[in-house]
């Protein structure tokens, strides 16, 4: 990897400068295989959290922040790319580094240009292509997880990158699924994660295991996940995949320990790799600015008037039996199904979209693959500006400020009867102090499973009544929730106790 080393918090340009400043927060670069800053890939926000104050918001990940959505898939596809250099034994990090030129295109599509976001999806389609016949044969039989709620598409991307299936946490119980594993995320608020498959014999086999998350913070709830599953059915290797990989020295140690410890490989990819410096005292300063700032906002930070919602149903046209996300596994044949699916989706939608638009695609907490890959099927067949984003359980206290991840927020009423009981859920940087003059999107379309469309999402001050003023017109798609046959094989894995 590329070695910088350098501190990027006193760029006046971050949006992590707000909080830099305030709580003397510190990233650190120290190496990226393409050639990128942390403060490229992370702002900075706070939030009312006792585990942790401060909260990375990627730019390229398409959860807080609406984004081009081929920069989203091309990215995840990316860290795939560097996965699969890795198990194969391609030259990623030897020189010369196939992948040294995307962070330029990277950089470019962050600041607007939406044609880098197509180089870079053609780079990686490109690697994909030339993969060797040998080298997939290395691939198969690899499994990838991705965590719940916000690495759930990154954790589609890599698999699709690397063809191999798919599986991702899930905080929704279902019926008739016996999980096999189960654990609650490392400075996490929300509740416990469940591994769901339909079929259990998934993670069965001896084939390198990929996790999957958005940052690397310590990697505590990565080895956890390790020594649960290796403890019924052991694998060799490990590969833990990140956007930004923020270990201290003392936790790759700790990670080495382990490996050592299990008598396994376990490898680290990332886009970027540094250091958060943290003063001693941050979480109470924290919790007094969060206090402090949102003593003077109302509405979860945003005025937007309460009203019923007038949102226009799209029809779908499903096919029968397509899942819509890798909640029961995913296999590469199910992403084809998908991609005709999308593409179906974007023509029924097309009628709503004017030349130029300013349209946003809004996927729901878990549900974000299906929602990303519609909102690159609308860009690619419209002439319309589309980005993506999606809601979240994750509170975040919103700042107006151009040095500041999260600027505005919309608070609603969970809408999917969540097995932990009524809360509010979120959504961010939709709307502007403009929006009662001039809405920021033309069309938003908001892409939901049926689980998730309730009276609560219908009602007044839920969340379509609240999109109202972050669009001149509110669209809805409900997509059919996969439910897989209730079945239990004889050789299915049985994780003894949940992973803490």
């Amino acid at each position: 990897m590329t070695q910088q080393a350098t501190s990027d918090s006193a760029r006046t340009d971050w949006t992590g400068r707000w909080v830099s400043d305030a709580l003397a927060v510190r990233i650190i670069t120290s190496a990226s295989s393409i050639g990128v800053k942390l403060h490229e890939l992370v702002g900075l926000a706070v939030r009312r959290n006792p585990k942790r104050a401060h909260l990375l918001v990627s730019t390229v990940l398409g959860k807080h922040v609406p984004t081009d959505p081929d920069l989203v898939y091309a990215s995840g596809r990316l860290l795939g790319e560097l996965v699969a250099d890795l198990l194969t034994g391609a030259p990623g990090d030897s020189p010369p580094n196939p992948h040294a030129h995307t962070g330029a295109l990277v950089r470019a599509a962050l600041a607007g240009d939406r044609s880098a976001s197509g180089d870079l999806l053609g780079h990686v389609n490109q690697r994909q292509r030339q993969r060797l016949d040998g080298a997939s044969a290395v691939l198969a039989g690899t499994v990838v997880v991705g965590y719940a709620e916000t690495a759930t598409a990154l954790g589609h991307a890599v698999a699709d990158a690397i063809e191999v299936p798919y599986l991702h946490s899930t905080r929704r119980p279902v019926e008739g699924v016996r999980p096999v594993g189960g654990f609650e995320e490392e400075h996490s608020h929300a509740t416990s994660h469940l591994l769901l498959p339909e079929d259990p014999a998934l993670l069965v086999g001896r084939s390198p295991l990929v996790l999957v998350d958005d940052e690397l913070s310590t990697g505590t709830t990565a080895l956890n996940t390790i020594e649960a599953l290796h403890d019924t059915h052991p694998r060799s290797r490990y590969v833990i995949a990140t956007l930004v990989d923020l270990r201290s020295t003392e936790d790759r140690e700790r990670m080495t320990r382990f490996a050592a410890g299990l008598g396994v490989h376990v490898d680290v990819v990332a886009l970027a790799a540094g250091f958060v410096e943290l003063p001693s005292d941050v979480l109470a300063r924290g919790q007094e600015l969060v206090a402090d700032t949102e003593s003077g906002l109302s509405n979860g930070g945003q005025n937007v008037p309460v009203t019923t919602s007038h949102a226009l149903r799209l029809t779908v046209d499903w096919p029968d039996g397509a899942k819509e996300g890798g909640r029961h596994g995913f296999t590469p044949e199910d992403r084809h199904v998908l991609d005709g699916a999308v593409a179906t989706l974007a023509q029924q939608a097309r009628p709503l979209v004017a030349a130029g638009q300013r349209v946003h695609v809004l996927g729901f907490e878990e549900l974000m693959y299906a929602p990303l890959r519609f909102a690159q099927a609308l860009a690619a067949s419209t002439s319309a500006a589309v980005t993506y984003s999606t809601t979240t359980r994750s509170p975040v206290l919103p700042v107006d400020d151009g040095g500041y991840a999260i600027r505005t927020r919309l608070a609603f009423p969970a809408h999917d009867n969540p097995v932990d009981g009524p809360g509010p859920r979120f959504a961010y940087n939709l709307t502007s102090a403009d929006d009662l003059v001039q809405p920021r999107f033309g069309l938003l379309i908001l892409v939901v499973d049926a689980d998730a469309d309730t009276d609560d999402l219908h009602l007044p001050g839920g969340l379509l009544a609240q999109l109202a003023a972050s669009a001149r017109q509110v669209a809805l798609v409900v997509l059919p929730s996969y439910r897989p046959a209730a079945r239990v094989p004889s050789n299915s894995p049985n994780v003894k106790t949940p992973l803490r």
